[in-house]
């Protein structure tokens, strides 16, 4: 089948893998606007339709600062229990419309203790609410696993007790950790002690790298702390300066050749600059090269997109095929924080089975 041939409601259809996907960047408008009001909370807009334009139209800005300050208005109504279970919940439950069948969830409970919740409450009614949605997606008929991924910012100084969040509530739903924020001026090996905690406890995690900062963010996320996998890595192109003959650096041929996954997000990444089309962006060259790419929403809200939009960009814009789809939705799960057997199962009894019923 070729690309021309598949539209959006077959790609709504089938099963999807997201490992880079920011919990206060996906909610739902009305919902933001509900919450808000409930907590006095001033918005640009109380109109759910204006206020989702607002958000796509400041990410749309070509500033990571600017991308990452839209934040402000959604992170203003999860600092209570109700914010956080109603966000959980309907995160799962949009994903699972939307075909997703395996997700990592991130968020920095460090940002959620403004109306008095402590971390381990942070995190203890975010799981909780992650299970409400899907117990209520597989009794529709939609089942989604959902792993959590527990974010230290790297601009403050609580990495370390996000990390040891990450270790605590590892058999409670959190199946690794990230740290996020602005990469430019804040190295990720300023947090060097967390990241030996995780190893010595044997919790993985991934590392925003390769986006706002280049190829020494990405070199250090892995040759210095440690990382698994990559959020982004756009600019490993960096390292590939003949995109079409192949040629790989040093630093490139270590991230193919070991299998390291990339967290890439073509959306957001045209809004923060870091791309400048769908047909050019170094996601499509990364995959014909053989890297292990993978498709990501990053922030539902405010990138304006969904699972389904992305695959479907990629196939109007950059030529992709059903095979290509495919391909980087294995990505995704051979990449996943979770086991072995759970990782191959969703590829062998979900994934695959959904791919040939879909076509």
């Amino acid at each position: 089948m070729t690309a021309t041939r598949v539209d959006a409601d077959v790609i709504r259809r089938l099963p999807k893998a997201v490992l880079h996907d920011h919990l206060d960047g996906g909610l739902r408008p009305a919902t933001v606007v509900e919450l808000a009001a409930a907590v006095g909370h001033t918005l640009p807009t109380t109109d759910p339709d204006e206020l989702a334009a607002w958000y796509f139209e400041a990410a749309n800005s070509g500033d990571l600062v600017r991308y990452i300050a839209t934040f402000e208005h959604t992170l203003a109504v999860m600092q209570n229990r109700e914010g956080l279970l109603r966000v959980a919940e309907e995160y799962v439950l949009d994903l699972a419309a939307d075909g997703v069948v395996y997700a990592e969830v991130r968020y920095a409970p460090e940002l959620n203790t403004k109306g008095g919740l402590s971390l381990s409450e942070v995190v203890e009614t975010v799981q909780e609410g992650l299970a409400a949605g899907m117990a209520k997606a597989a009794a529709a008929g939609t089942p989604v696993r959902v792993g959590t991924l527990l974010c230290g910012m790297r601009m403050f100084d609580r990495v370390r007790e996000a990390a040891d969040l990450a270790v605590a509530y590892r058999d409670a739903g959190v199946v690794g950790f990230d740290i996020a924020g602005a990469e430019d001026g804040f190295p990720a090996a300023d947090h060097l002690a967390a990241f030996e905690h995780l190893r010595r406890e044997s919790v993985p995690f991934t590392i925003h790298a390769g986006e706002a900062h280049g190829l020494p963010s990405i070199h250090q996320a892995l040759q210095v702390c440690g990382a698994q996998r990559i959020g982004h890595g756009v600019r490993l192109t960096e390292d590939i300066p003949d995109l079409a003959a192949g040629k790989l650096g040093r630093l490139a041929g270590w991230v193919r050749d070991r299998r390291v996954a990339l967290e890439m997000c073509p959306t957001s990444n045209l809004q923060t600059g870091c791309a400048t089309s769908i047909a050019e962006h170094p996601i499509t060259a990364l995959k014909d090269l053989g890297f292990r790419v993978t498709v990501n929403t990053d922030n539902r809200l405010v990138s304006g997109t969904t699972m389904t939009r992305e695959m479907s960009l990629l196939v109007e814009e950059a030529g992709w095929t059903v095979e290509d789809l495919r391909t980087v939705t294995v990505n995704a799960l051979k990449s996943a924080f979770i086991p072995f057997d759970e990782r191959n199962a969703l590829i062998e009894d979900v994934v695959l089975p959904g791919y040939a019923a879909a076509l």
